[in-house]
């Protein structure tokens, strides 16, 4: 008996700091994620008015290593034309595409004014390979805009593939835009690429106007 609940105490003893070091959930992700990437803009706004690109150099520190770039960029180029890149344009994609995402989210967040942006509580049984984490942007009238993230789960760390913000699934949005481009573009690969932040960059400006 006292053997047995020795062996037991062990045991207990033993799987503490495997307990301790689990992998934090997708929700805890976001939400720490969140935290840190509005605490930072908080502190340092002014400065990243003056200076767009120290922010967008932040927002890479930040979101960067929860970000799934690799599989955002291949979903954003399609199986069609993916597989028809070498390894050097992919390398060279995903950067450019990393690049303009946080241009992207960084432009938005610039303009974030005293707004209330809150990571909903996650509801019932999450999926152990891929899960969505709701949140909600509250602007200064009191509008609120849905916002989900889609997190998968990558070797045991979560990390962010898309994001449907009010309705706009960015994802698609991009794949659309990448699609367009390489029409105009009359596909060529290398130029669609190189072009990538520009394309990014007038697609916002036509929504904004629109």
């Amino acid at each position: 008996m006292f053997k047995t609940a020795r062996n037991l105490l062990l045991t207990l003893l033993a799987a503490m700091p495997l307990l301790a070091l689990a992998a934090p959930s997708a929700h805890e992700v976001v939400q720490q994620t969140t935290d840190t990437l509005l605490a930072d803009l908080k502190a340092n706004k002014d400065e990243y008015r003056r200076d767009p690109a120290a922010f967008y150099q932040s927002l890479n520190d930040i979101l960067g290593p929860v970000v799934d770039v690799d599989g955002i960029s291949r979903g954003v180029m399609t199986v069609r034309y993916s597989r028809q890149a070498s390894p050097e344009q992919m390398s060279r994609f995903q950067e450019n595409f990393k690049r303009s995402l946080m241009q992207f989210y960084g432009n938005a967040l610039l303009e974030y004014d005293n707004q209330d942006i809150r990571v909903l509580p996650a509801t019932g049984k999450q999926d152990a390979e891929r899960t969505s984490i709701g949140m909600e942007i509250r602007d200064g009238k009191g509008v609120v805009y849905p916002l989900s993230y889609t997190m998968v789960s990558m070797d045991g760390v979560w990390k962010l593939r898309n994001v449907v913000i009010n309705g706009i699934n960015v994802g698609k949005l991009f794949r659309d835009q990448f699609a367009q481009s390489m029409q105009n573009n009359r596909n060529d690969l290398d130029k669609v690429i190189d072009t990538w932040a520009d394309t990014v960059a007038k697609a916002r400006e036509a929504r904004g106007n629109s």
